[in-house]
């Protein structure tokens, strides 16, 4: 099904972008003859490149090899391929072909999947070339690809100004607080890998900087981490069963009840809503963000509970909206033989977010693929999270 989607998508880019230029270029039509390229007649407004005047499904394949940021590039050496590589319908089909090897996701980054489809005769047939009339009515694919592309979000982002940097130094100098996150999650215990485990013993990757006796309300403030040598911040483990329940229900391979959770019924569309234990809601009030780990390994996950157990978290203890959550959505181990096809190895991180219906939450939140073993992507979760919670990296 996924492969006749996807030829679909390549004939409806290549059937839009010939429809346009036979429209507006029609003097590409006089190709190359023994290798050489004709020459125009005097009407003609100006000779073509070569690779102008190569087959549109040729242009096509060629596009497919470059990245974005390429393809933004060849749009600027003419104004052919300035129109040429502003079809929607060629973004839309870059846009669902690399979703599923995204990284990472966020808040802001987030495609809207939920725009509009662009038909065929809808794309650059609505206007002339060289005018943007019309094009402000259709939904802009190339934005939601360029925002949402781990490797092109840099590239867009402003750099920071010089007394932006000359504040954070100074800051910098002054201690600051120590960021507090409640971990929790089905990814913690379902695993054959212990993400936790890893963490205590991968000094490499995030040093420890100690293990604290003090007590946030009767409740063990967990472990504390340094991040880049220098930001330190605490993470309060939440287990949601016994370490002897856990181990026999990861053997047998069934799923067991969250003693973390208490349930409160049905909400009027049929959701279940619950609500924090007291020991819960204890360290709800007081941390500064959640770190939830999915397990993203194939055929695992429960949407329904887990959304409801996120909700939960997010609308206890302190009423604000403005305490991050950072989805780590791990796998136990990467094979090198699946590795290649990400999509099937591991549920991509767009799909993450809408299963644990991220878009419809207040909250800042960031979903980031992880290793267990290697810890792969973690310290990229990190830096979002400790970001978002006001230390400066």
């Amino acid at each position: 099904m996924a492969a006749k989607s996807g030829q679909a998508y390549k004939s409806a880019v290549i059937n839009s972008l010939r429809r346009f230029r036979d429209r507006y270029f029609p003097y590409t039509d006089k190709v190359i003859k023994d290798g050489i390229p004709r020459v125009n007649d005097a009407a003609e407004p100006c000779q073509p490149g070569y690779l102008d005047n190569l087959p549109v499904d040729v242009q096509f394949l060629i596009m497919t090899f470059l990245s974005p940021a390429d393809i933004c590039r060849l749009g600027a050496t003419s104004r052919y391929w300035r129109a040429m590589v502003r079809d929607p319908l060629l973004w839309r089909y870059f846009l669902f072909r690399d979703m599923p090897y995204w990284t990472s996701i966020d808040h802001l980054t987030m495609p809207q999947m939920d725009a509009p489809v662009i038909h065929e005769d809808e794309s650059l047939d609505d206007r002339e070339e060289g005018s943007d009339k019309g094009l402000e009515l259709k939904f802009d694919y190339m934005s939601e690809y360029l925002k949402g592309c781990p490797s092109c979000r840099q590239q867009w982002l402003p750099s920071r100004p010089a007394y932006e940097v000359v504040t954070s130094f100074l800051q910098s100098l002054v201690p600051s607080p120590e960021p507090r996150y409640a971990m929790f999650g089905p990814g913690m215990e379902e695993l054959d890998v212990s993400l936790v485990a890893r963490l205590l013993h991968y000094p490499d990757v995030l040093p420890i900087s100690g293990i604290s006796h003090r007590q946030i309300n009767g409740v063990g403030s967990g472990i504390s981490y340094i991040f880049n040598k220098q930001h330190k911040f605490n993470i309060l483990t939440l287990y949601s069963t016994f370490r002897a329940e856990r181990e026999q229900a990861r053997m047998q391979q069934q799923s067991i009840g969250s003693k973390l959770f208490i349930p409160e019924g049905l909400d009027e569309t049929g959701c279940p809503v619950y609500s924090p234990a007291p020991q819960v809601q204890q360290v709800c009030q007081v941390v500064d963000g959640f770190i939830y780990v999915a397990n993203a390994e194939p055929g695992r996950g429960d949407n329904t509970s887990e959304a409801a157990h996120i909700r939960a978290v997010l609308s206890s203890g302190r009423v604000t909206s403005t305490r991050p959550l950072l989805v780590l959505s791990c796998i136990a181990r990467e094979d090198p033989e699946t590795a290649r096809n990400q999509a099937s190895h591991r549920t991509p991180c767009v799909d993450m977010a809408k299963r644990l219906k991220l878009p419809k939450m207040a909250n800042p939140w960031m979903v980031q693929d992880v290793v267990a073993e290697s810890l792969a992507g973690l310290l990229d979760g990190i830096s979002w999270l400790l970001k978002c919670s006001g230390v400066k990296l």
